[in-house]
This record gives C-alpha cells, structure tokens and sequence, in this order.
C-alpha cells in the first residue's frame, strides 16, 4: 500500500531537529509523494531545499491567506517571478481565512482571485485553506471556474451539503487528521461522500490523528486517517490507499 500526502508543511522549523529522520519514516510508512505547499516569501527557500534533496517531495507556491498583508501585491510578483524560472506542482496554500482578522478580507479575495488566475495559465491545481469563510471561498471559486479550474479545498471539516458545492465546483476534498477526531464532525461526510471525491493530507506539522492529537504531526501518521476512512465506509484500507492514490496522481498530473 502506498500513500499521497497532498498538504505539508515539513519544511517548517517544526522539523529543523530531525527532519531526515522524519522523511525516512514516511517513507517507511508507504507514503510515496509528498505535496508541500508554501505560505508566504520566506518559506519558499526551504521548501525548494528540500525538494532538491528528496524528489519525491513536491513543490507548491501560494500565499497563504494569514501572510496577506498591505504589502501583498509585492509579495505576489515575487512568487510571480519563481512561476516564471520554474514548474512547480501547484498553487497555494490560498484561500480566505476570517479566523483571526477580518480587516484583511478584500485583500485576501484580491489575492485569492490573482492566484486562481495563475492556476489557469499554468493549469495546474490550486490548493485551497478557508477557515470560517467557506462561503466566501466557494462563491470566489464558482465565478473563477470557468471549466480551468482544479484543485483541493484543504482540511475540509464541513457538512454534506457544503461538501457536495465543493465537488460541483469541480474541487476535490483534503481530509486530514479532523477525520479521526471524536467530535471532528466528518462522519457524515465521510458516510455521504464517493471516495473518489477525496485525497488525503496530513497538514504536518499540524492537526495530528488520533492517537497522536494535539502532538506535532507528520507524514508518517497519513495511514491512521486512511484507516479511519475505511473505518467509516466499512471498506478496506487497502481500497482507500488505492483511490485515494490514484485521484491524488490525476490531480497533479
């Protein structure tokens, strides 16, 4: 059995102690491809590092919605410029977050639609963070989709109806380490969704599976959700690895 990872962070200082060892066990744990998606100028450097010492890391480049600043625009033709020296896998990590300041939300819709441009011209996929502003997000993506469109809403954590606009926008759904959490709220969708619908994805080094919740998160731990998806649908582990897998290749094709 092996495993896509389509979201982490594991080139974050999380891991500056033992982030060789960390590669290696998920490898060791069947994970095959990992997607790293950036958040803002800084992280480009050791993200890119990184993929050039293991290849089978991939690089993704994207303002995140918490680094959109008033200096946004100058950080967008920054990142601009790198989609111009080189390929890289995908878009983001975009999106809208009104979590912590929603004094910020018109520029980060600005940001959001700039990069959904990008992921057009270069038609590859963009990777999609929205937290307490999942309308907000959708409603940007329905008008930007124009049949170009592809991409991940991250860490999905909403409610069946919420899940079936995300799908009918052409979007597939990033679960994660929520799935396996008491109170995560994903039975439903997990029961009510076609696995084909879904990729897989840590968010390392954040929001770990149980039984590891609440520690740093990695790579390694992907199984633990595949497991707890298989649980849900009553089917194989084995059926999940395997479609998840293969939506996760279509996808960054």
């Amino acid at each position: 059995m092996t495993y896509i990872d389509t979201h982490a962070h594991i080139f974050s200082p999380e891991f500056d102690q033992d982030r060789e060892e960390m590669v290696q066990r998920a490898k060791a744990a069947g994970i095959s491809q990992i997607y790293m998606p950036n958040i803002d100028a800084a992280s480009i450097e050791p993200m890119l590092a990184l993929e050039e010492k293991h290849a089978w890391c991939h690089s993704m480049l994207g303002l995140h919605p918490c680094s959109v600043k008033e200096d946004f625009r100058e950080v967008l033709s920054l990142m601009e410029s790198w989609l111009a020296k080189r390929p890289f896998k995908g878009i983001g990590e975009a999106g809208l977050d009104l979590y912590w300041d929603k004094s910020l939300i018109e520029l980060q819709k600005e940001a959001l639609k700039i990069q959904c441009g990008w992921a057009k011209i270069l038609q590859i996929p963009i990777i999609l963070h929205t937290r307490n502003a999942f309308g907000e997000t959708l409603e940007i993506i329905q008008a930007q989709q124009d049949g170009k469109l592809k991409g991940i809403f991250h860490c999905f954590s909403g409610t069946v109806a919420e899940a079936q606009a995300v799908i009918d926008a052409g979007f597939l759904l990033g679960i994660g380490g929520v799935a396996t959490f008491k109170n995560g709220g994903l039975t439903p969708v997990l029961e009510e969704i076609d696995l084909h619908h879904l990729v897989l994805e840590t968010d390392s080094p954040y929001l770990a599976p149980v039984p590891w919740r609440g520690k740093r998160n990695e790579p390694a731990y992907l199984p633990m959700v595949a497991q707890r998806i298989a649980e849900i649908k009553s089917i194989p582990v084995e059926e999940v690895a395997a479609v998840t897998t293969a939506t996760a290749l279509n996808l960054f094709a």
